[in-house]
């Protein structure tokens, strides 16, 4: 079905069934048959419920083959067993597009995984599409259209506007439509994804971006599926200049535990995901208000070719809440210069006296339309500043003639414009909302805007390279075999050598002091399991190691093999590194750089891109690892080698791209980072990787 069609089906059909419908007023299973009626839907609507011959005053059908027409859409509101047989009826029958709102789908629990494999194979062998299970259905606000069993579309007033919403979470789409509509923030088109066993939020999103009447999308996110359909769908909206902001649960080990039990599937690296929307060119909010407070903001900032770090502005009537906005924007990360002596000139010329400080205070000027319009006049046109931030005081509640409508009249100023209002202050905030001003209630959600709509990048062109599930399985390579592969991609290894305890050299195989190291795809952790010895010079020293190893691996690791052992030139860095590389299963290839050594998991100092990347993104990742700093001479140390750190991260990456038995996955640590001009060293290593076609 195409993308176009897909849409029409869920949110514009001509007709639609409820399967399960209840006769019971106000009964979850009774609300999207009330909704539809209650906002004056004007399709097609067949209740569904063969224990009843009517159903809230309207005929009953006793089932989907006994109704007049094929239904574009059905919603299927009974318990997960039914609710097969209903998904299998309607592929019978040719149904566009099913909803299923029972749970009872979840992977991990016998019933669950064959339920859904069931679902699968139904879907999967007819031209019906499938929304959800755990989906609590579709609205499209402007038409009436409240296909929905949640809550909040009680609403008498649904309102219409032009943000879309989906929704990993079937609540979140009655809190945004309920907080929006305290905001004044309207919507075209709500959906909830559920567990998207068949179509995922990136596919129907997709269908959308055509519709005129969608300026852009806040999205909320338990996990990441179907990234090649995010990725299309954020393409296809950056093409149509339609600005994407996410929201998505999981950024501690709390969150993400939640995330899996309360959607069933496991929720992704969070940091994979921070680099998978930044691969799209999608605004990550942090803040649950800035989904809906930053549109107008998102709309406003063009997606650049690369993310920036936002000059921005602070001006305010009121010198604790522009100190507040100061703080909270500096602490997100935005540089805050202050105005040139150009721009403290033309403020002084309109009366208003101002410091080369981060904040343009303007409470002694007098809270007035002509100074708040005055000073805004002047920093919108200055070149030092890429947003204005304007923070009007306690007049904008009872006042919001002085310091708001100033805001207003300045909102086609030529420069993304936001602003913080710091008092109670509704109206305030509808009146700039309405004007296409970005307005916050609070300070924390307006700095977490800024950043993340200056920090999108258009999305990346071409196609990521996607693996096939491997065929045998997959294979752990032994350190030797793991700098093979390394070194074919480009990466320096330390010399090595290999040897057995049974026929040892009279002497060290490669230039001395070397580290002795059990070599085993068992022994993945060598360290651990005592299989590491240090510092040897002569082959007497050797002899002494092996021993060593083979009696302590045996102690600490029965049966596994300690004959066969790495030999490796000990070599001095000023720094370690960690450079890794994963096949995500949701998002793809991925690059990962952090501070190397054994304790990298415990600092979780890291850099996370999609891969493959170069080497400017290359030296991005350095510069937001804060151990790296100190390997750029800092206070007086060594420099390190930050040009040859990068082009082994771009090396690494690159493994995306290997032919043959697919990397699956690939660590280097410590990749020790020489002095500035002598390279990088990769010594110690770990290759994961798929069983060949």
């Amino acid at each position: 079905m195409r993308p176009a069609a897909l849409y029409d089906a869920l949110f514009s059909p001509a007709s639609v069934a409820i399967v399960g419908a209840s006769d019971t007023p106000g009964k979850t299973t009774a609300r999207p048959m009330e909704y539809l009626r209650r906002h004056g839907w004007k399709g097609d609507l067949f209740p569904v419920n063969p224990a009843r011959d009517t159903v809230l005053g309207e005929r009953s059908w006793s089932s989907l083959g006994a109704l007049p027409v094929v239904p574009d859409h059905v919603f299927v509101l009974t318990g997960a067993d039914l609710a097969i047989e209903a998904v299998r009826e309607c592929a019978d029958l040719g149904v566009p597009v099913a909803t299923i709102m029972a749970d009872g789908f979840i992977e991990g629990d016998d019933r669950g995984t064959a339920r859904r494999a069931e679902l699968q194979a139904i879907v999967g062998a007819s031209g019906t599409r499938l929304l959800g299970p755990s989906s609590l259905g579709v609205a499209a606000l402007g038409d009436g259209f409240a296909l929905t069993a949640n809550a909040a579309f009680a609403e008498a007033d649904l309102g219409q506007g032009d943000v879309f919403v989906a929704s990993q979470s079937g609540s979140a789409i009655g809190a945004l439509l309920s907080r929006g509509k305290e905001m004044g923030v309207a919507f075209r088109g709500m959906v909830s994804t559920g567990n998207e066993l068949d179509l995922t939020l990136g596919e129907i999103c997709l269908g959308s971006v055509d519709d005129s009447r969608i300026e852009s999308y806040a999205l909320f996110l338990e996990n990441i599926k179907g990234a090649d359909d995010l990725r299309a769908f954020a393409r296809a909206a950056a093409d149509r200049g339609k600005p994407i902001l996410a929201y998505k649960l999981g950024r501690t080990e709390a969150g993400a535990r939640l995330a899996v039990s309360h959607s069933g599937a496991l929720a992704g690296d969070d940091a994979v995901a921070d680099a998978l929307f930044r691969d799209l060119g999608i605004a990550r909010v942090h803040t649950f208000e800035a989904l809906l407070e930053g549109q107008n903001l998102a709309r406003a900032v063009p997606i650049p070719v690369a993310g920036t770090k936002p000059r921005v502005c602070v001006l305010s009537t009121t010198g604790g809440g522009g100190a507040m906005a100061v703080d909270c924007l500096a602490a997100a990360g935005a540089d805050l210069p202050g105005p040139s002596q150009e721009t403290i000139d033309r403020l002084a010329e309109a009366g208003i006296a101002a410091g080369h400080g981060a904040l343009i205070d303007l409470t002694l000027a007098g809270t007035r339309y002509e100074v708040m319009k005055g000073a805004l006049d002047v920093v919108l046109a200055a070149p030092e500043f890429d947003a204005v931030v304007a923070v009007p005081g306690s007049s904008a509640r009872f006042h919001p003639d002085l310091a708001v409508k100033p805001i207003v009249d300045c909102a086609a100023g030529g420069k993304p414009l936001a602003a913080f209002v710091m008092p109670a202050a509704p109206e305030a905030l509808r009146l700039l909302r309405s004007s296409g001003v970005a307005a916050f209630r609070t300070a924390e959600a307006c700095a977490d805007t800024v950043l993340a709509v200056f920090g999108r990048r258009g999305p990346a062109g071409g196609e990521r390279p996607r693996l096939k599930a491997p065929v045998g399985g997959s294979e752990l390579l032994d350190e030797a075999r793991s700098y093979e592969v390394l070194g074919e991609a480009g990466v320096p290894c330390a010399p090595h050598a290999v040897v057995t305890a049974t026929s040892l050299p009279s002497d060290l195989p490669v230039a001395g002091p070397v580290a002795v190291k059990v070599l085993s795809s068992e022994v993945p952790h060598k360290t651990d399991a005592g299989g590491v010895v240090l510092g040897v010079t002569d082959g007497a020293g050797l002899r002494a190691a092996v021993g060593r190893i083979a009696r302590t691996v045996g102690e600490r690791l029965p049966g596994v093999a300690a004959d066969r052992l790495l030999v490796q030139t000990m070599v001095r860095g000023v720094g370690e590194a960690l450079v890794g590389f994963r096949h995500d299963p949701d998002a793809g290839p991925v690059v990962v750089l952090a501070a190397g050594g054994v304790l990298a998991e415990l600092y979780r100092d890291r850099s996370v891109r999609s891969a493959p990347v170069d080497a400017a993104t290359a030296h991005e990742m350095i510069d937001e690892v804060v151990a790296f700093r100190a390997l750029g001479g800092y206070r007086g140390a060594p420099a390190g080698d930050l040009d040859a750190l990068a082009c082994a991260v771009v090396s690494v990456s690159r493994l995306a791209e290997t032919g043959g038995a697919a990397i699956l996955e690939a660590e280097v640590n410590p990749l020790l980072v020489l002095p500035e001009g002598h390279g990088v060293m990769a010594v110690d290593a770990l290759v994961r990787r798929g069983s060949e076609d």
